[in-house]
């Protein structure tokens, strides 16, 4: 661990430039050698300045932009195999994106801010949202010409479940030439009622029935879509900040167990869950400040935070929770930290408008072995 953390201490970061306004969001596909290009992956970001940004997950050369936005963007998510691409917006929609064309898709209309989104593990046409409406939806892009469905119904759940199974692309569907509008009605309601506050995240788990979400009513919930209802709550002392499962792949005798392992910056807190479905509490530490963000990565046995009064990336062990390492370079709070799904390196993406890359391993790696 102590010639991993000089080395990383060490490595000059790259920065990644093209947004003009706060980074609010940053995420990794969650597979390598995609493509047929081995250890690639992707990167997408979230800005303010309405533009999400798809980027090379180990270099962050810029790959492209997605216009269509009216206003910021708060969240954007890939698809299991990158092919496809989600955002949700200030606009009162979110959208997805063919990550190949650039082109919008789908447009999911809301009637007010969409702060989340997410795809299902293996399956590129269901999207969950949730935002200011306090409203958690589900629109199942398969049947662009679907009627309002209820989740309390089993009958609709019995087609819906078996599709979340399905390895499934918006190859599949017939070309719409412009992007497809599908309005609230169009999509599945999920617990009426239950949260009491902004839905600020989505995270789906490898089981398609169970999803996770996160609300300004400081409560971390896991529902089980076969009934609609709500498994299990988590309440949090103090502002939720990020939300994220792990995407680094890990063995039986790491951090989880070898299953994802579910990251939640809560407060001056940063709390651990694994299990098949991350609704098992593995481990809370108090850090003394404001979180607003942390990424672990469980085969190392540490996690990084971004703290909402400071500018710094601050590495800790897992176990004894002390602070090994501190990464300066964000002129703002970092909002969002990823680790790439090799462990490799880590991202950051700040308040100032940047992306940050981080060197996480030794040796020469990527644009690092080139005297970066």
């Amino acid at each position: 661990m102590s010639n991993n953390t000089t080395e990383v201490k060490n490595a000059v970061p790259l920065t990644c430039h093209g947004h003009s306004r706060p980074v609010t969001h940053i995420s990794y596909s969650n597979s390598l050698g995609l493509q047929g290009v081995e250890d690639s992956c992707y990167m997408i970001s979230a800005c303010k300045d309405n533009n999400p940004m798809l980027r090379d997950g180990s270099t962050g050369d810029w790959i492209g932009t997605f216009f269509n936005h009216k206003g910021a963007v708060y969240q954007a998510r890939l698809s299991s195999n990158a092919s496809v691409a989600a955002t949700a917006s200030a606009d009162f929609t979110a959208r997805v994106w063919d990550t190949h064309t650039g082109q919008e898709t789908f447009t999911l209309q809301h009637n007010h801010v969409v702060r989340a989104v997410a795809f299902p593990p293996h399956v590129s046409t269901v999207v969950a949202t949730g935002g200011v409406e306090k409203k958690l939806r589900i629109f199942d892009l398969g049947d662009p010409t679907t009627t309002p469905k209820d989740l309390n119904n089993p009958y609709h759940l019995k087609t819906l479940i078996p599709s979340l199974r399905c390895e499934t692309s918006l190859n599949d569907l017939p070309s719409a030439g412009e992007s497809v509008h599908l309005p609230t009605e169009a999509a599945y309601e999920v617990g009426p009622g239950v949260h009491k506050g902004t839905i600020k995240s989505i995270v789906w788990t490898q089981q398609p029935e169970y999803l996770i979400t996160a609300a300004e009513d400081k409560v971390i919930r896991w529902w089980n879509l076969s009934d609609g209802t709500v498994l299990q709550e988590y309440n949090v002392d103090g502002e939720i900040g990020s939300v994220e499962f792990t995407n680094i792949k890990s063995e039986p005798g790491d951090i989880g167990g070898g299953a994802l392992v579910l990251t939640v910056a809560a407060g001056n807190k940063v709390h651990f869950f694994g299990g098949d479905i991350g609704h098992r509490h593995i481990k809370t530490i108090d850090l003394g400040y404001a979180v607003a963000s942390v990424a672990l990565h469980p085969t190392q046995r540490k996690f990084v935070t971004g703290g909402i009064k400071d500018t710094w990336a601050k590495v800790h062990d897992f176990d004894s929770g002390a602070e090994i390492d501190v990464h300066k370079g964000h002129h703002g709070p970092i909002w969002s930290i990823s680790f790439s799904p090799d462990g490799k390196l880590y991202a950051t993406g700040s308040e100032d408008g940047t992306i940050k890359m981080w060197k996480n391993c030794e040796g020469p790696f990527g644009l690092w072995g080139r005297g970066v």
